[in-house]
């Protein structure tokens, strides 16, 4: 199957790392490397960027992309929590910026067999990077009814998170949940049918909630933002685009803590806690998607962009 992938918030996001020929980029979410060929465009055949993502069919598609650009582009099959050690790895110590793309891609979704979409019956799966052994099918089957409860009511932010988990604990005593079918029949047994014909899928929420516990995709995020603030040059920017808001908020957060990391009490005369600013927001509110763009690509809907600057 062709990586199919429409970047999101393509232009706003590589016109805000301002990219200078010359300079070093990182896209810590290369997915098809729709962000990544606009970058090495604009590098007008000097400076580096460097590739990642845990996705091996992802690094198989971008190589392809990105071919034209021959050894400016170095590709690594990671997750972007590494960032620190792969950069070291390469001899590199600061770079002029970095970008994130988080989620799912398009093509993870429309790839069945992948059990991320609730739309297609397939094998309860989910991972992000198939080397892991753990499966969406394990979470489902084997954690207790408080833990999937909390992750459906935290992570997915589902107001009947406590009836799904009953529901998904009672059905697999009777025999073990293996597809996303089996799953999303669950889900809107546990939902009352005049709420299911309102809004969204009834499983959206779940398989997002069951996605993101598995790929441990907001501990990750949080575990990296402020190290990648610190291999940033002087100038270099961060952006980073995310898609519903248990990461928006996240990103909000963690750069404001960065720009004002002072813990004083208001009523201080002077800053006595010692913690220094390491740059400035650019975004005081997110940049989000054109209304052209959500008609032609309906998964921008949800996307905001965040910039932070380093400044040393």
């Amino acid at each position: 199957m062709k990586f199919a992938h429409k970047s999101v918030l393509l232009d706003e996001t590589v016109d805000s790392l301002n990219v200078h020929v010359g300079g070093i980029y990182v896209d810590g979410t290369l997915g098809g490397g729709g962000h990544a060929y606009e970058v090495c465009k604009r590098l007008n055949g000097q400076g580096r960027l460097i590739g990642i993502d845990q996705d091996e069919e992802a690094i198989k598609a971008a190589s392809v992309k990105l071919e034209e650009f021959g050894n400016m582009v170095t590709f690594v099959r990671s997750n972007y929590v590494s960032i620190e050690e792969i950069l070291k790895n390469l001899g590199i110590d600061k770079v002029d910026g970095i970008m994130l793309d988080l989620g799912v891609s398009s093509h993870q979704l429309d790839t069945v067999e992948r059990g991320f979409s609730y739309k297609a019956d397939a094998p309860l799966d989910m991972r992000m990077d198939v080397r892991n052994e753990v499966t969406a099918k394990d979470i489902v089957n084997s954690y207790g009814e408080i833990d999937l409860y909390r992750i459906i009511r935290d992570y997915g932010e589902d107001k009947f998170a406590k009836n799904i988990a009953r529901h998904i604990v009672k059905e697999r005593q009777n025999k073990p949940i293996n597809t996303t079918n089996e799953l999303t029949e669950i889900i809107k047994a546990a939902i009352p049918a005049k709420v299911r014909m309102k809004g969204g899928h009834p499983a959206k929420r779940t398989f997002q909630a069951i996605r993101i516990e598995l790929n441990k995709e907001l501990e990750v995020l949080d575990h990296s933002i402020d190290t990648m603030i610190d291999l940033l040059a002087d100038h270099g920017r961060l952006s980073i685009i995310t898609f519903h808001s248990l990461e928006d908020r996240i990103v909000k957060n963690r750069f404001k803590n960065n720009e004002n990391p002072c813990t004083c009490p208001a009523d201080f005369p002077v800053c006595v806690c010692g913690k220094k600013s390491k740059g400035r927001i650019i975004t005081r509110k997110p940049i989000v998607p054109k209304e052209e763009e959500i008609e032609n690509n309906s998964r921008s809907k949800s996307s905001k962009l965040r910039v932070f600057e380093r400044i040393i």
